[in-house]
C-alpha cells in the first residue's frame, strides 16, 4: 500500500453596479459610434473579469506577472480511491511552484518551450499580454496485478515509471474567455528510484513487496519528452453557482494523443474559471491543478469527463530501448473514456486541500490487463497574496 496525496467583495459589487452605470449612460449617448461603444464594452468586460480573478489587486496594463503565485503538492494513489488496489497506475507525486520565479529558475524549460510555441504559431495568443509560468517535478509508477511475481509477466501490463520535469505557460485571453495551456516535459524512464521508493513504503507499513521493477520499461534509464497543447473555453454558469467548460488538447512525445473535455465545478467558488485545471491531468503529471488562483475561502465539487483518441503510450509499448514486456499498438484500445470526481475547501489564509477520485476504461484490448484504471489523490497547495 503507498502514501500519496467568490461571496463577491463589496469591491466586486460595487465595480459590476458602476460598469452598469456606465454602460447605460453610454448607450444612451447618440455621439457614440459603435467602435467606441464595442471599446467600451470590452474595458468593461477585461476589468470584471480581472475582478473575479484578483479581487484584492485590480488589473494593471501591461500585465505583470507575480513572482510567486502558489506551490501545490498532489499525491495519487489507487487505494486513496478505497478500492484495495495495488495496480496499474499505482502511485505518484508531484511539486507544482507558479509566478515568474517559475520561468526564470534555472530549472525551467520555458525557453526551449516559448520556442516550439513561436514555431508553431502560438506564441502570443492573449490580447492583453497576460501570461503565467509554473514548473514541475514529479514521478509516478505502474505495476500489473501480481507485484509477487520475480519474472517477466507476459500476461499483463508491465512495470512502467517516469521521472520528470516541466515548465508550462499560460495564455489568458479575456475578451473570448479562452485559455490557451502549453507545456513542455523532459524525464527519464525506467529508472529504479521509483520502484524503491515504493517498495521503502511497503516495507515500513507491511505490505507486499513488488519485485518486478527489474522488468519495467526503459529498464536502467532512458530520456523521454512530450510537448502538449490545450485550448480551454468558459462555456457558461448554470444555477448562479456551477461554471461549465470544455477543453480540446493534443500531445506529442511519450503519450501521444488528441482529447475533448467538458468539466465544471458548483458550489461557493470565487477564483477565475482560468485557474482551476483538472481536465490537463494525465496520470499523475499535471494534477496539482491551481496556477493563479486568489487566496479567499471556497468550498466547491469539481468533475468532469474526457474522450482521449490515443496513437502511443510509452507506458504500455516502450520506447527504443529493448523491454521485457510490452505492447503493440494493435493490443491496444485507440479510445479511452476518462471520468473525475473531486472537491476543494480553500481557506483564507491561501491554503486549499482538494480531494480527487479519477479513473479511465481499459487501455489493453485483452488478457489479464484488460481493466479499468481507478485512483484517488490529494492536493495540497498555498497561494500567496
Amino acid at each position: 500500500m503507498d502514501i500519496f496525496l467568490y461571496t463577491a467583495s463589496a469591491r466586486s459589487v460595487l465595480g459590476l453596479i458602476g460598469a452598469l452605470a456606465i454602460s447605460t449612460a453610454f448607450a444612451a449617448s447618440p455621439a457614440l459610434s459603435n467602435q467606441t461603444v464595442e471599446e467600451i464594452e470590452y474595458i468593461q468586460l477585461a476589468a470584471l473579469v480581472d475582478e473575479a480573478k484578483h479581487p484584492r489587486q485590480p488589473l494593471v496594463l501591461p500585465y505583470r506577472e507575480a513572482k510567486q503565485s502558489s506551490w501545490a503538492l498532489a499525491l495519487d494513489n489507487d487505494i486513496l480511491a478505497a478500492t484495495k488496489r495495488d495496480q496499474d497506475y499505482t502511485y505518484g507525486f508531484n511539486f507544482t511552484y507558479t509566478g515568474s520565479a517559475a520561468k526564470e529558475s534555472w530549472l525551467s524549460l520555458d525557453h526551449p518551450l516559448s520556442a516550439v510555441d513561436q514555431l508553431l504559431g502560438i506564441g502570443h495568443l492573449s490580447r492583453e499580454g497576460i501570461n503565467s509560468h509554473s514548473i514541475e517535478i514529479g514521478m509516478f509508477g505502474f505495476t500489473p496485478e501480481d507485484t509477487k511475481i520475480v519474472v517477466p509477466n507476459l500476461q499483463d501490463r508491465p512495470y512502467a515509471s517516469l521521472i520528470y520535469l516541466s515548465s508550462s505557460r499560460e495564455q489568458l485571453n479575456l475578451s473570448e474567455q479562452v485559455s490557451w495551456k502549453t507545456t513542455l516535459t523532459l524525464g527519464v524512464l525506467g529508472l529504479g528510484w521509483v520502484g524503491d521508493f515504493q517498495n521503502e513504503i511497503h516495507d515500513i507499513l507491511g505490505a507486499t513487496e513488488a519485485r518486478g521493477w527489474d522488468n519495467q520499461i526503459s529498464a536502467g534509464g532512458e530520456l523521454t519528452a512530450r510537448y502538449s497543447v490545450a485550448r480551454q473555453q468558459l462555456l457558461g454558469t448554470l444555477f448562479e453557482n456551477t461554471e461549465i467548460k470544455s477543453t480540446l488538447q493534443a500531445s506529442i512525445g511519450y503519450l501521444t494523443e488528441a482529447s475533448w473535455s467538458l468539466s465544471l465545478r458548483s458550489g461557493n467558488y470565487h477564483t477565475a474559471w482560468s485557474s482551476f485545471n483538472p481536465d490537463l491531468a494525465s496520470y499523475g503529471e499535471k494534477s496539482t491543478y491551481n496556477s493563479s488562483a486568489s487566496a479567499m475561502r471556497e468550498n466547491y465539487f469539481w468533475g468532469g469527463a474526457a474522450v482521449k483518441l490515443r496513437a502511443y503510450n510509452a507506458f504500455l509499448q516502450g520506447q527504443f530501448r529493448n523491454s521485457e514486456v510490452t505492447y503493440g499498438a494493435d493490443d491496444l484500445n485507440p479510445v479511452v473514456m476518462e471520468a473525475w470526481l473531486g472537491y476543494t475547501l480553500a481557506f483564507t489564509e491561501g491554503f486549499r486541500i482538494s480531494y480527487v477520485v479519477r479513473g479511465h476504461t481499459s487501455e489493453i484490448k485483452t488478457g489479464a490487463g484488460n481493466r479499468n484504471l481507478v485512483w484517488g489523490g490529494i492536493i495540497l497547495s498555498k497561494v500567496f497574496p
